[in-house]
């Protein structure tokens, strides 16, 4: 039975599939390989074995090229196109669709609403089926949009916050003189000497302490809005201006004078560099519009209600919420909300308009606004919004299903993360209703609990059965289970991966001995601990307020590892991740350091309510903090592995420490490709160059002059062991151990990253080619490396995201090294593999959203896995099973 079933498929593969001949992109080593259409592919293999490279770096990539094809050459150069394949050919390939785990530009204008369109629609609601005021006439859809002209409230521009500057945000010390920069706000260096150069020419005194100068100088010093040229004597002290001025003796130069405020907000608004935007932010004060009270929208279209809330209070509602208000809407089965459904509204309305006012510093017990009744609508106006209704519906309810409910519409995609974006344009792809297509997904399960993934593979068959074919990059085992094909791509990293290994069904894996994967898929790889800690001790948090968490009590055992669960949106990283972190520097008194996105505009970003509570025992122990997220290590492909472990200020002294360097007197900076005096003059050390193409799109080739090298010839002509300074970067990790075996101080670097499951890549790989989960390793490797002293909590999240089974056996070896070296180390995570290892398991939920924010339950994972109230339970019980 088993021989013609597999028979079967061979002949199916044979009739409906994509042929992919001599694939060469990285890594892949001239793999052939046949993939059905129409079925549920999934590519497996360790991280780095190539599976994205066939994936996305070939097959998604050519049927891009092709599409492309198609499109006028002009319009072309406006597109991101990912490049053209090292492959020799590909037959039978439809039109792809990737969804990447990307994030896209950071922007807070986009938002849950806007990415899968429910805007528009919740839009035209209000348009054609709102109440509206007496004597208002009604108003387009666009009017309901903050990012109109016609919607927009014109005092924030339909930012919902406005921004300015005061006195003490720029002069944070005012004990200090001008010359002692107490204008904090003038930029640094020359530019902010010249400004203090000029006061001393216009004769305001620069040695005063600030608070002693008279109100009306530092008014006009701060506020002025007049620029006045006047000459500048460099270096002069105040009598020397004076009577340089008297004599007229010719000037340093004329220099003309900015105020601080006209400084910070004109640079905020022109600069192109994301560092000044960043510095000059910080002297911004933001606070909510006073005029739509940080809805974004004009009077009239706040004035339009429906179910009795205007759009800013509807878009703000959970997506459950909003499904709640318009299931019976959509069924035409009232006029208006029924008084279940009215009450439903009108409850969690008030709770979370409460919750807003706590975290803002309110009362709890203030009057919660009355959530009242949609008056009788007309007929035209009740078929109007059951038609929307129903698109609505059709849309939430695959959202919901996908375990997005407790996100609302309003939400900026900024504040999400990479798998929940990653969900929300898979539900719009179902909703597109295409038919034909390859879907590309990276990793779709990552940072999903288990009950959230069965409900993602219920998504993933409905794509399937509207006649569409997936090809995923996976880890989960459950995913793997449920595919219909197997392409397993190994045997193991780097150099050592870029062959296929199988294709085929799910179970003709188990045969496949050199597979890394079939052991994890049908063998007991669980490798659990051995014994459960006893806590040295208990880190108490007590009354933890933060998103949707509300006086939450939490004891986290110090000297353990605790592995903290939940379901998607139940409230984990806002106690792990935001409030836990925050409360341990408040507490050593350091400033704490935030988690917002580095590329966010400050503009934007999303200022969020300090964490309420505090910690009620347990710091004694604690004496540092290192939370390892997965940001990456660096924006340009100017930082690397090697420079950000520190491993390259090693490698440049032992070239700068050989004898034909020292000849020449080259220092260790000669080997940096970021300093002029070694790098190649023509691509600043870069190493490629950017073409010009009149009407196709840039493209990047080697740098003619070094050939990628990045490097002056005779810099490269320097060599230690044999190698120059650009073929030790192009080394992978793997490679270098062996290269510096008799190197102590490289090896401290080189060793970790190798036992952590990084020994594939290359030391002078670039940051903008790692994974998240590669930059979060790179961090724990660079920590690890350190001398441990036994009192650090560490704080990660999700650090298994992106990880083959067997690379999370190595990530867990290290982490339970950290723990037996005396710190803590608490984690954040779905994989239940993981939890079933840890001493002490923190259950969150238990829903999430306002379903969520309260410990389910705490205790050993054995006891969580026998909680009735725990949706985490079943999961672990399964993992529990394989325990030896």
């Amino acid at each position: 039975m088993k021989q013609s079933r597999q028979k079967s498929n061979a002949m199916n593969v044979a009739d409906h599939c994509v042929r992919v001949r001599g694939a060469r992109e990285h890594n892949l080593k001239n793999v052939d390989v046949d993939i059905p259409r129409n079925a549920l592919v999934v590519f497996t293999g360790v991280s780095g074995s190539g599976k994205s490279s066939l994936a996305f770096g070939t097959l998604y990539a050519e049927a891009q090229r092709r599409y492309f094809e198609s499109v006028a050459p002009y319009a072309r150069r406006l597109i991101d196109q990912v490049g053209v394949p090292e492959v020799d050919s590909i037959e039978g390939l439809p039109p792809a669709v990737a969804l990447q785990q990307q994030r896209g530009t950071p922007n807070a204008r986009s938002t849950v609403g806007s990415v899968t369109t429910l805007s528009s629609l919740v839009r035209m609601l209000y348009s054609r089926a709102g109440s509206y005021p007496p004597r208002q006439p009604m108003l387009y859809a666009e009017d309901f949009s903050p990012n109109t002209v016609e919607g927009a409230c014109p005092d924030c521009h339909g930012l919902g916050r406005i921004y300015d500057v005061t006195e003490q945000s720029m002069v944070p010390d005012d004990a200090l003189s001008i010359r002692e920069r107490a204008v904090a706000a003038w930029p640094p260096a020359w530019h902010g000497q010249n400004l203090r150069d000029i006061l001393v020419t216009l004769g305001y005194d620069v040695d005063r302490p600030w608070r002693d100068l008279p109100k009306k100088d530092r008014d006009w010093i701060l506020f002025t809005e007049e620029q006045p040229t006047v000459p500048v004597y460099a270096g002069f002290t105040p009598r020397e201006v004076r009577a340089a001025l008297k004599r007229k003796m010719e000037p340093s130069y004329q220099g003309t004078f900015t105020g601080a405020r006209r400084y910070v907000l004109q640079t905020f608004a022109t600069t192109q560099s994301a560092l000044m935007k960043k510095r000059v932010s910080q002297f911004m004060i933001g606070r909510d519009c006073p005029t739509c009270h940080g809805k974004r929208l004009k009077k009239a279209a706040l004035s339009v209600t429906f179910a009795g809330l205007d759009i800013g209070a509807f878009t703000h509602l959970p997506l459950a919420q909003v499904a709640e208000i318009m299931r019976p809407v959509a069924r035409g089965e009232l006029s208006q909300p029924a008084d279940a459904t009215r009450d439903i509204v009108s409850r969690k309305a008030a709770r979370a308009d409460t919750a807003r006012r706590v975290a803002a510093g309110g009362s709890a017990h203030q009057a919660a606004p009355d959530v009242r009744r949609t008056p009788n609508l007309s007929e035209e106006k009740r078929l109007a919004s059951q038609r929307i209704a129903e698109e609505l519906m059709e849309r939430l309810s695959t959202l919901l299903d996908l375990g997005l409910g407790y996100l609302s519409l309003d939400r900026s995609t900024p504040t999400l993360s990479s798998g929940e974006l990653q969900r929300l344009r898979l539900a719009t792809q179902i909703s597109s209703q295409l038919f034909g297509v390859v879907y590309v997904l990276d990793e779709p399960s990552a940072g999903l609990h288990p009950a959230d993934g069965e409900a993602l593979l219920m998504a993933l068959r409905r794509l399937k059965a509207a006649g569409n074919s997936l090809f995923i990059v996976e880890h989960d085992t459950q995913t793997m289970r449920q595919a219909d094909w197997l392409v397993d791509v190994g045997p193991a990293a780097g150099e050592h991966g870029g062959q296929v290994l199988y294709s085929g069904p799910p179970e003709g894996l188990a045969g496949v001995k050199a597979s890394r994967t079939a052991a994890y898929l049908f063998g007991d790889q669980a490798r659990m601990a051995g014994r459960q800690r006893e806590p040295a001790g208990w880190l108490r948090l007590a009354h933890v307020s933060r998103n949707n968490l509300h006086r939450v009590d939490a004891e986290i055992p110090l000297g353990c590892f605790t592995a903290v669960t939940g379901v998607s949106g139940s409230g984990k990283s806002s106690l792990i991740s935001q409030a836990l972190p925050e409360l341990v520097n408040r507490q050593l008194g350091r400033a704490n350091d935030s988690d917002a996105d580095e590329e966010r505009d400050p503009l934007f970003a999303v200022t969020d309510a300090p964490t309420e509570g505090r910690i009620a025992g347990g710091m004694e122990s604690v004496r540092r903090l290192v939370r390892v997220d997965q940001k990456p290590i660096g924006r340009t492909p100017r930082s690397n592995l090697a420079t950000y472990t520190g491993l390259f200020d090693h490698v440049r002294k032992l070239f700068a420490e050989t004898p034909a360097a020292r000849k020449r007197r080259y220092t260790a900076g000669r080997f940096s490709f970021n300093v002029a005096q070694g790098r190649c003059p023509t691509c600043e050390g870069e190493g490629f160059v950017s073409v010009e193409l009149l009407f196709l799109p840039s493209v990047y080739a080697p740098c003619s002059a070094c050939h990628g090298t990045r490097y002056q010839p005779q810099t490269l002509e320097i060599t230690w062991q044999g190698r120059n300074i650009a073929e030790v970067l192009d080394l992978t990790v793997d490679a270098a151990c062996e290269v510096f075996a008799g190197e102590a101080v490289a090896m401290r670097s080189l060793k970790v990253l190798r036992d952590i499951g990084l020994g594939y890549l290359r030391l002078g790989q670039p940051a903008t080619e790692l994974s998240g989960g590669e930059a979060q390793r790179i961090k724990l490797a660079t920590e690890l490396q350190r001398a441990q002293r036994g009192d650090t909590l560490y704080v990660l999240d999700e650090p298994t995201n992106g990880l083959h089974p067997a690379d999370v056996d190595r990530l867990l070896v290290q982490l339970q090294a950290l723990v037996e070296a005396g710190n803590t180390v608490v984690v954040v995570e779905h994989d239940m593999r993981v939890v079933a290892q840890a001493d002490w398991v923190i259950d969150i939920g238990p829903g999430a959203g306002g379903e969520g924010g309260r410990i389910v339950g705490s205790g050993r994972p054995a006891d969580i896995a026998g909680m009735r109230t725990s949706v985490t339970a079943a999961y672990l019980r399964q993992a529990l099973v394989h325990r030896p």
